[in-house]
Parts: structure tokens; C-alpha cells; sequence
């Protein structure tokens, strides 16, 4: 697949990063929508955005390049985040840490605003991972033409790489985060507790990321360790301890 979806001016524009920005475009526009269902202030949902998104970036490109020092050999070789190198931990991470920073000072509920991005959040992820595909990237191990084949053709295309198949580890992600997005919608339709949507995203992300991570040929090591599977884990395990406090509070 050609990473490369068009050039501007001699300046390459990837598929990686329209996806992501489509990811993010789209889920500032309907977040309002779910704003709406945790009944808070959309324009101040925007602020929280607009703070945490380079914060998300900057996350994301800290945390894949701490795992992989050894590749570059200067500053601008490491910030150089268009030709893809963004861990979404790591982008999750800053995110979540500036955006309840921000809140706090502003003396906003973190939780309610999480629970209404937490859908759009794994909407974007989900469309993510198809920029992925398109620079070769994310993907599991050898499998056999018989396998590859039960998938349409673009996708056996895609992972024919250096004369071999490989499993669509994207997307089995992606999909799972599309159907996770509408788990989310319905629990906020259903007015769940505050912080169940935050829990649900955390627990059934991690779930699917902690097994899929294990097909992936191109994971950050730490050592013997998958460091998405321990983040996975530890994730978890948060998600568990969100839902057992709701719990306690509503009994």
C-alpha cells in the first residue's frame, strides 16, 4: 500500500495522518451529542480538547521513542512524528493527565467529560489503526494464503509484504474499537453512572489490546516484556477498581 495520499507543494500528505485528523475532527464535531447526554458544557468540552490534544501528541511520541532510542540519531529524526511512530498509550496517557490537570483547576467534573469523549476517543483509535495499514505498520505474524484469503482483497494486498502474508492485527483493532464505540453510546443513552463509560473504555480496550498484542511483530520491549500487555494489564485492573467504587458509592 502507498503510505502516500497525495502531495502539496512537494510536501507528502500520509493516509496516517488523515486518518487521525479525521478521527479527531470527527469526534470534536459530535461530541456535542454526548455532551449533551451527560448534560455538560460542550464549548467547554472544546477547551478540554484543544489542551489535551498536544499534550496526546506529544504523550504518544514520548512513550514509542523511550522504547526505541536506539533509531534515531538526532532531536529532529525523533519529534519527526509523520511517517507514524505514535504509541496510543502514551497518547491516552498525556491526554487523560493534561485534561484532568485542567479540569481540576477549573473545577470541573473529570469524569463526566471523560465519559462523554471516551466514545469518540476509541472512534478515533479505531480509524487510527487504518493508517497503520497503510504504512505497513501494526500488523501480526506469517499466516497462510488459506487464512489471508477469507479477507477481502485490498486486505490481502495490504498484508503481502516482502512476499509474505501476515495477520491484519489492525484490523481486528479497529473493529473491535468501532464496536466498543457503540457500547459506549449505549450506556451513555442509558444514563449509567458517571465514570462507567470511563471504566467500560479503559477495561474492554485493554482486553482486546492485551491478546491482539500478542500477534504483533512489532511491539515495544522492555526486555522479555510487551510493555502494551503490562499497560493492558494495568489498565485492567483500573477499569475494576472504577467500576467496584461506583459500586460502593451507589449501594
Amino acid at each position: 500500500m502507498n503510505p502516500i495520499a497525495f502531495n502539496i507543494f512537494g510536501l507528502d500528505v500520509r493516509w496516517y495522518g488523515i486518518f487521525i485528523a479525521t478521527g479527531i475532527l470527527i469526534g470534536v464535531i459530535f461530541s456535542k451529542y454526548t455532551c449533551k447526554l451527560k448534560s455538560i458544557d460542550y464549548e467547554k468540552m472544546q477547551d478540554i480538547v484543544f489542551i489535551a490534544l498536544p499534550f496526546a501528541i506529544i504523550g504518544a511520541r514520548l512513550y514509542y521513542v523511550l522504547f526505541n532510542l536506539n533509531d534515531y540519531d538526532t532531536f529532529f529524526e525523533a519529534i519527526n512524528i509523520r511517517e507514524g511512530g505514535l504509541a496510543i498509550h502514551g497518547g491516552v496517557i498525556g491526554a487523560f493527565l493534561s485534561a484532568w490537570i485542567y479540569t481540576k483547576n477549573k473545577n470541573l467534573s473529570f469524569i463526566k467529560y471523560a465519559d462523554a469523549a471516551v466514545p469518540w476517543l476509541i472512534f478515533a483509535q479505531a480509524l487510527g489503526r487504518w493508517g497503520n495499514f497503510f504504512n505497513g505498520e501494526a500488523h501480526g505474524g506469517e499466516v497462510t494464503y488459506e487464512f489471508i484469503s477469507k479477507f477481502p482483497q485490498f486486505i490481502q494486498k495490504g498484508m503481502f509484504i516482502e512476499g509474505s502474508y501476515y495477520h491484519p492485527t489492525f484490523l481486528y483493532e479497529s473493529l473491535w474499537n468501532l464496536m466498543v464505540f457503540f457500547i459506549l453510546i449505549y450506556l451513555l443513552k442509558r444514563k449509567s453512572k458517571d465514570g462507567v463509560a470511563l471504566a467500560t473504555y479503559i477495561g474492554m480496550y485493554s482486553l482486546a489490546r492485551f491478546f491482539i498484542e500478542g500477534l504483533r511483530t512489532d511491539s515495544l520491549m522492555f526486555g522479555p516484556i510487551r510493555i502494551a500487555q503490562l499497560v493492558s494489564l494495568i489498565g485492567i485492573l483500573i477499569a475494576i477498581v472504577i467500576l467496584v467504587i461506583i459500586k460502593k458509592r451507589r449501594d
